[in-house]
Formats: C-alpha cells, structure tokens, sequence
C-alpha cells in the first residue's frame, strides 16, 4: 500500500535534482574591460555583487583590458563575449574593417573628455588655452577631437603647444607648472584632484560636451557571433547589467564596495567619488530623451558625422546603425 508514496517521492525527488542541475548550469560570459577597473567600471561588479546576473542564470568572467581597441579586438576574435569599449572606436573599426562587433548599450550617453587645469591660473573656458601648453597621453581617443574642439571654440590650432607624454606623467606636469593644460577623461577627476590638494592647489575640470561636442562614448559591446548563436543570453544581460547601472548611480558606496571586494587594490572611497563624478555622464538629456542604454538614431549620426571628420573619413562612406544592435528587448526599455 506504501508503494505509490514511494514512487511519488521518487519522481518529486527526482525533479528536485534536475532542477538543482539546471540551476547550476548557469550561462557563462566572459565580460572584457576596455581599461583596469575602477568606480567607472562599478557597474558591471556590482551587477555580479548584488546578484543580478545570477537572476538571469548567467556567470559573468570580467577580463582586464589595454584601451577600446584591445577591447573591441579582443571580442571580435573570440576572447570575450561582451565588454566596454568607445563608440567612437567601434565605429571607426567597423568603417574600416568591418569588425563583427556591435553595440548594445550605451553607458556614457556624453562623452568623457575633458581639459584639466589648476583653478586660479586664467584658464575658466575652452577659449581661454589659445597661447597655452597642452600636455595629452599620445594613446587617448580625446586627441582625434582636440581639433574639433579647438575649432568650435575658435582657438587657432596653431597657437597652442601640444607635448605628448607617459599618463603618468600629466598629473605632475600641471601641478609643477611644467604645461598649462591636460588633456584627460573625467573618470579620472578624482586621482587628479587628491594629487593636486596635496599640492595645496585646487582642480578646475572643463568637460568637452559643454564646449560643443556632444557624443556617444563608451557602450557596452558584443560579437556578432554572441548575438546570433546565443540571443537569449544576450537580452538576459542586458536586463541585468541595466539593473545594475541603475542601483550603481542609486547606491555608490555599496557599488564601490562591490568593486573593492571583487578588486582590492582600487580603493573604496576613490571609486565612490569617482561614481559621483560621472554620474553627468550616464543620466543627462540625451539618455533621458533616448532611454537608459538606448541610442537615439540622430546622437549615433551626429556621432559618426564628428568621427568621421575628425578621421578625416566621408561620413556618407559608413552608416552608424550597421555597429548598433537593436534587437527586440535587446537594449534596456
């Protein structure tokens, strides 16, 4: 008479176990860094932290990357599945290799650019470094736009004196007065303002977007290859990474935490800063106007048009939609 329970609690038994596999069976995805990490970077540690890709049944890998180009180089082979890379990196890979790489979230909607000099020395505008030395890293994307912006502003390019040094370097240089003006991203304010208050001096940032060039810039990107064999994953992480961009911005300090546990070498309160820093460049007009994450089709041309002109390219020769994915449910709704 017993039988029956027993083979009942065999089956429940049974189902329990597949679905404990299936549970463990999560989808693994190898997340590449365009750079080391940092508070600019909190987003996707703090997805893996508060276990929003584990929602997803997805376990996320994060590789430290060398620049947008190793990035983008880096998934298009087969290294990585998704990452961080520049817009205006990937669009100019594509334009002229036809990489099979794609964009699928826009994380900073403004770019990041920036010219940093020290407060009280005559310099409150882009205008005002005519005459001026500049000192920039020779590998950082801003240089391809420093003319555009020059030009914008109507500063002769011929008057300021451009020195390209180590980026280990630039801080030093202005704080001894040895150039007037660097050239950085603003997701690196923060180390620039500790070294300049131990210096008894004070920062003045001047963002490039309030000086006319406004941008997509860095974005989260995938394979082409990712995209096709395995969508279901793909719009998955999407929805995670999205939750977590949106409780990074809400909750820096825990975001920060969440990087410092997985990286302890960065440094918690420099990352909170830095969250704070740049939130501007993650929820401003154009991300409130297009959606968080989603690219609106005149931004992406606008981009590409100053791209284009700064690779001295013919916009009409590439069409920026051909590197974004807009995939149903593929970018954050």
């Amino acid at each position: 008479m017993k039988r029956p329970f027993r083979l009942k609690s065999l089956l429940l038994t049974g189902a329990f176990a597949l679905i404990s596999q299936a549970t463990l069976a999560a989808d693994k995805v190898t997340f590449q860094l365009d750079w080391l990490p940092g508070g600019d970077k909190a987003s996707i540690y703090a997805g893996i932290d508060q276990g929003y890709f584990a929602d997803e049944g997805i376990e996320v890998k994060i590789s430290q990357g060398r620049g947008s180009t190793d990035a983008i180089s880096k998934i298009a082979t087969g290294s990585a599945d998704v990452g961080f890379a520049d817009l205006v990196a990937l669009l100019v890979a594509r334009a002229n290799d036809q990489v099979p790489v794609k964009a699928v979230y826009s994380v900073f909607s403004e770019a990041p650019h920036a010219f940093f000099t020290v407060k009280g020395n005559g310099i409150n505008s882009v205008s005002d470094v005519a005459g001026k030395k500049i000192a920039t890293s020779p590998f950082t994307s801003s240089n391809i736009f420093l003319p555009l912006l020059l030009d914008l502003n109507k500063v002769d390019q011929d008057s300021i004196s451009l020195v390209k040094a180590d980026p280990g370097s630039l801080a030093p240089m202005l704080l001894t007065g040895n150039t007037d003006v660097v050239i950085s991203w603003i997701t690196d304010a923060e180390k620039y303002r500790s070294q300049a208050a131990k210096a008894g001096k004070e920062l003045t940032v001047m963002p490039w977007y309030d000086a006319g060039l406004k941008f997509y810039a860095t974005s989260v990107i995938a394979s082409e290859r990712f995209l096709q064999q395995r969508p279901d994953v793909a719009r998955r992480f999407i929805r995670a990474y999205n939750r977590a961009v949106e409780f990074t911005w809400a909750h820096p300090q825990q975001a920060a935490e969440a990087v410092h546990k997985q990286v302890p070498e960065v440094d918690v309160d420099v990352a909170v800063a830095t969250i704070n820093s740049i939130r501007s460049l993650v929820y401003n007009d154009a991300s409130a106007s297009a959606g968080l994450g989603n690219f609106d089709h005149q931004r992406l041309a606008d981009t590409w048009k100053s791209t284009a002109i700064a690779q001295k390219l013919d916009p009409a020769s590439f069409d920026p939609e051909t590197a974004i994915s807009r995939e149903p449910k593929l970018a954050a709704e």
